[in-house]
């Protein structure tokens, strides 16, 4: 085996336990509105969208480099506008807003713009894409996220 298949391998073990732990998280998210009963589904998932795209202004903030600071609030502030949306929106928002912040942990994940962040954007993109596929699974079966 070669260095660079090994260091290859060794990243991909790395990555197995923050990813399996994303999937558990993504389950519960899924399932966040049942602790919530008395908001409707789209304001729990929107809730959650723009605290999960939040997290990153505090990793900007231990960053410490003003340019990370600015570009993750920016970041952050256009989850937040998608997430207010989809409170009265189509539930598909919602799938946009889940699946376009794994796209960017992903991002995060290969090109370290934020440092320090390890295990967070494997995990977070595990989340972020389960929580979307099976809201895609409950929006096809006809689930309502609006009362």
């Amino acid at each position: 085996m070669s260095i660079a298949e090994a260091h290859v391998q060794s990243r991909r073990q790395a990555l197995r336990i923050p990813i399996l732990w994303g999937l558990v998280f993504g389950v519960l998210q899924a399932a966040a509105p049942l602790s919530f009963w008395w908001l409707d589904p789209s304001t729990v998932y929107a809730l959650s969208i723009a605290l999960i795209a939040a997290v990153y202004i505090g990793f900007a903030v231990a960053d410490g480099r003003p340019k990370v600071i600015v570009v993750e609030v920016a970041v952050a502030a256009v989850f937040f506008v998608v997430a207010a949306a989809s409170v009265t929106a189509s539930a598909w928002l919602l799938v946009l807003g889940f699946t376009a912040h794994g796209v960017k942990d992903a991002w995060q994940e290969h090109s370290h713009f934020v440092a320090n962040t390890r295990w967070w954007p494997p995990f977070c993109a595990a989340v972020d894409w389960l929580a979307a596929a099976i809201l895609i699974v409950m929006i096809m079966a006809g689930v309502g996220f609006h009362t």
